[in-house]
């Protein structure tokens, strides 16, 4: 009888804006990203566990024209460089520039990676080697949840970050926390 066992990553997938900062709303400019309070110690508890941190985000505002993609660029770099300053590695961050109506002609598309399609989660579990079995997706959006749920993300969590949900909207998680500090609490008390 042999054993085999499972080689793959685990992941912690996070959507960017209303989980990693605070969602002002299309925002592009290193000044204008204001974390969102505890983010550092929190994505750091599931670093140091062993999770790979993936970031999966729509930006839409690169197809309707509001940023490029370059802007877009050089925001991800400074974010990542925050992340890295306080010993986190960010393994990749995907974005999907599309938009289904609103957007310039080469972004207009009904494309597989916007959420709540689940193609960016899918590039990052082929690229990176992750087990969704073993991984957890944070949003802020019911489209988070779906997306997570096609991709058959195992542990699948809303936060509040300011913001309250429908019973509809917060059905589509396994649980509602009021932001990823919360989240992180719960998660490594939740077997003592």
């Amino acid at each position: 009888m042999s054993l085999t066992f499972n080689n793959k990553n685990k992941a912690l997938f996070l959507d960017r804006d209303g989980v990693i900062n605070v969602d002002h709303g299309y925002v592009y400019k290193p000044e204008e990203f204001e974390f969102i309070a505890d983010v550092f110690s929190a994505v750091k508890a599931f670093s140091d566990d062993g999770f790979l941190i993936v970031v999966i985000t729509n930006q839409s505002g690169i197809g309707r024209g509001y940023y490029s993609e370059s802007q877009f660029d050089h925001l991800t770099q400074w974010m990542m460089n925050e992340f890295k300053s306080r010993g986190i590695t960010i393994s990749t961050v995907k974005f999907c520039p599309h938009h289904p109506k609103n957007a310039q002609p080469e972004y207009l598309m009904d494309c597989d990676c916007r959420k709540p399609a689940p193609g960016m989660i899918l590039d990052a579990i082929s690229e990176l080697n992750i087990d969704p079995a073993q991984s957890i997706f944070v949003g802020d959006k019911e489209s988070d949840m779906k997306a997570a749920s096609s991709a058959n993300v195992q542990f699948k969590y809303l936060v509040e970050s300011g913001q309250t949900f429908s019973d509809q909207q917060a059905q589509s998680a396994d649980a509602v926390f009021s932001d990823l500090s919360a989240l992180t609490q719960y998660w490594f008390n939740r077997s003592n």
